[in-house]
């Protein structure tokens, strides 16, 4: 019975998010996701696609595998903060990196190769995680959403919808690491070989590119109307995560929540949709920015916060992964991210050629 009682879960409400418990585990995360930050300014690192998030994640691993355990019942409850409460509003503050103004400039073209290799490469990872390689359907879904969309960012912002576990998204992030890293070196040699205008490689990097900073990476020695182009592409399939949601969440609705023995675990009840409010939010933040843009120094400290929120959230993520979560996931996963990564490269210049 003392156990049961100690245990966070059986602890009253107000205990657990009592201020002064959150505050060293926030502490910790913080600090991690500072350093992460500060690592990230050395210009070789965004060169080769390798920005704040994997850098505070990494750092969060490094921890979280050899002095956490020791601190783990004091950090806790702060972690789980981190790693809930401020990712959402990480999320929400994403919106500000947008506009609808940039979903005009791709045109109707550019939208439709976005939301095609979206649903694809997504569908994709569910049938072949699920159907061939037999992963968990919440691990399969977070690899096929950090694929389809906008890498870790999109990982993150899935899990609460597909009820990941920190380890599984962990795992569902180091893919969207190494073939993001990867696309760096083949898009470039790609565009050398097939000599694309610039307009095309743009738009077929944008559209099928995991992060942000590996896109500007992968595009920027192609000149200045395919960097322009490939970066606005790749905004526009950032804006498509909040539909992404809102529809996942009605298709595990139908189909009764991911897995009747997850649902049974959390108290959910079978066929309820979860309604991700952050991914409304951001939509929200979205459109006011379109409509009211923010002067540049409050966008500019609005953006630097929301770095801030989502490597905070990254390394508590990693503060709770342990080594031992790869060597039980074994290479399945990446075998998935590797033929995500083959129809991204493949089918997405397939894609880019026919509808553009």
């Amino acid at each position: 019975p003392a156990a049961r009682e100690a245990h966070p879960r059986n602890r009253p409400r107000h205990e657990a998010r009592t201020p002064g418990r959150l505050v060293p585990g926030l502490a910790l995360s913080l600090a991690l996701a500072a350093a992460g930050l500060a690592l990230g300014r050395w210009p070789w690192l965004p060169e080769h696609g390798i920005g704040p998030l994997t850098l505070a994640i990494v750092l969060g691993m490094v921890v979280g595998n050899t002095a956490w355990p020791r601190i783990a019942a004091a950090g806790a409850p702060g972690v789980g903060v981190a790693k809930q409460t401020l990712l959402r509003a990480g999320i929400v503050l994403y919106g500000l990196r947008l506009t609808f103004q940039d979903v005009a400039q791709v045109g109707l073209a550019g939208i439709a190769i976005d939301a095609c290799m979206l649903l694809s490469t997504f569908g994709l990872a569910c049938w072949l995680g699920t159907r061939v390689l037999g992963l968990d359907r919440r691990l399969a879904m977070a690899i096929g959403a950090g694929s389809a969309i906008c890498g870790a960012a999109a990982v993150l912002a899935a899990a609460p919808v597909v009820r990941a576990r920190a380890a599984q998204v962990t795992v569902a992030v180091s893919t969207v690491v190494v073939f993001g890293t990867l696309a760096i070196a083949v898009y470039p040699a790609l565009e050398a070989v097939l000599h694309l205008p610039p307009l095309v490689y743009g738009r077929y990097a944008g559209s099928t590119i995991h992060e942000v900073a590996q896109v500007v990476a992968a595009s920027h020695g192609a000149g200045a109307q395919a960097a322009d182009t490939a970066v606005i592409a790749k905004m526009v399939r950032v804006m498509m995560l909040a539909p992404f949601l809102l529809g996942l969440s009605a298709w595990l609705a139908r189909r009764g929540g991911v897995h009747e023995d997850d649902d049974a675990a959390s108290g959910a009840r079978p066929g309820r949709i979860t309604v991700p409010w952050f991914a409304l939010a951001f939509v929200a933040v979205a459109g006011l920015h379109s409509v009211v843009p923010l002067p540049a120094p409050v966008a500019a400290l609005a953006l630097r916060v929301d770095d801030v929120l989502l490597a905070t959230a990254m390394a508590a993520l990693g503060l709770t992964t342990h080594a031992s979560a790869f060597r039980e996931a074994g290479p399945k996963p990446l075998l998935l991210a590797a033929v995500l990564f083959a129809w991204l490269v493949v089918g997405g210049l397939g894609v880019n050629l026919l509808l553009g």
